[in-house]
Parts: structure tokens; sequence; C-alpha cells
């Protein structure tokens, strides 16, 4: 009996072993290009910070709405 004992805790770490060595695998490269950091600006009406290509310009600078541009009394820039 206790030699039964003694196979089915060698074969429980031989189990626990080998799932922990496929569980190690490195992920698969991904070609993925690298993300480049967008230019923040913030609203001149409210302060909100947004991505520049987001941002409605105005003459006296950028906003995150036109509603907010048109609040300012801002009119478009030439």
């Amino acid at each position: 009996m206790k030699y039964l004992i003694w196979l089915v805790v060698i074969l429980a770490a031989i189990w626990a072993f080998k799932r922990s060595r496929r569980a190690v695998k490195p992920p698969a490269e991904k070609s993925t290009p690298p993300v480049t950091p967008s230019n923040m600006v913030g609203c001149a009406h409210c302060g909100l910070h947004l991505p520049q290509e987001e941002a409605v310009t105005g003459a006296k600078g950028f906003y995150c709405s036109t509603e907010h541009r048109a609040a300012a009394l801002d009119r478009n820039p030439a």
C-alpha cells in the first residue's frame, strides 16, 4: 500500500512539472508597428485635453467641440 501512495505522489509531481513547463511557453511574436504618441492640446474653453487630430481649431486656440469654439466667441481660422 505504501508503494502505491509513493507511485501516486511521483506521478502527480511529474504531471505538475510537465504542466508548468507547458504554461511557460514564450508568446508568439507579433509584428505590430510601434504606436507613436499624438500631440495633446487643451480646450481653450473648458481645459479638456485631447489629441490635436481630434481638436477643433479656432483663431484663439484649440477646442474640444464646435460648441465650445462658438461659446468662446471664436471663429474659424482663415
